[in-house]
């Protein structure tokens, strides 16, 4: 099986500052996947690369078989902190809409079908009632649900997440996990996340980034979590092993 995402030896830094080391992993269809570890370790930078909005130092990211920026119609994005002017008048439904600005044809408007898929989308995340408020009013959890909302519109075969849950109440949070987990049986899914008890209920894998990327299962983070998630030992012990 072809994997959707492919790393090999990737290296990458900012100017002289080294962020990823021999970063190799695969990730296959269906996976749903965690994203850990400490602050500046590497996690958003990740994801960046997987999107090509940066480039490898050394080595190469394959994702859907081709480079990154070749496999963009694929991949949608929802940003861990979206900051917006509360007053510009948006509403909901037209933030979702611009998930579809890549599929207008040339003449540059929205078709009824464009509207059809953001109705879609709001249903999917419980927010239809909310179409037409406008985005500045919404609260921390109904604006990220908004922009998952906007992510799925495209029918994307790859959703990335950085911190979904951060800065929601917990029922919120409940319903976002909730969530994922349907839309795992229709794409792959990478998400950030240090809300790690409640993401290891709930994704198949987990990638632990702290330089370099160790690969695990959720159990396996499980026994390891009491010693600290990112104790010198845990990291030496696993870097070993083949992703």
């Amino acid at each position: 099986m072809t994997p959707i995402i492919e790393l090999d030896h990737l290296d990458f830094g900012y100017q002289d500052l080294p962020v990823l080391n021999d970063v190799s992993f695969k990730i296959h269809a269906g996976d749903y996947v965690g994203i850990i570890g400490p602050n500046g370790g590497g996690k958003t930078t990740l994801l960046k690369l997987i999107m090509g909005f940066l480039k490898p130092t050394q080595g190469s990211i394959r994702v859907f078989g081709t480079s990154p920026n070749a496999a963009c119609s694929q991949i949608a994005y929802v940003p861990q902190v979206v900051r917006f002017d509360r007053q510009f008048p948006i509403s909901v439904l037209e933030v979702v809409l611009l998930g579809r600005l890549a599929q207008l044809p040339w003449y540059g408007r929205y078709r009824e079908e464009d509207r059809h898929a953001a109705c879609q989308a709001l249903d999917k995340v419980g927010l239809l009632p909310l179409k037409d408020r406008a985005f500045g009013t919404l609260s921390g959890g109904q604006a990220q649900r908004t922009l998952i909302a906007r992510a799925l519109v495209s029918n994307p075969k790859l959703l990335l997440l950085d911190e979904p849950t951060a800065s929601v109440d917990a029922q919120t949070q409940a319903e976002i996990y909730a969530l994922l987990d349907q839309l795992q049986n229709e794409m792959t899914i990478l998400m950030v996340t240090h809300d790690l008890n409640i993401a290891i209920e709930h994704v198949k894998r987990v990638i632990c980034v702290q330089r370099q990327v160790i690969l695990l299962t959720p159990q396996e983070v499980c026994e390891h979590f009491a010693m600290g998630l990112y104790h010198t030992p845990l990291i030496n012990t696993i870097s070993t092993r083949k992703v």
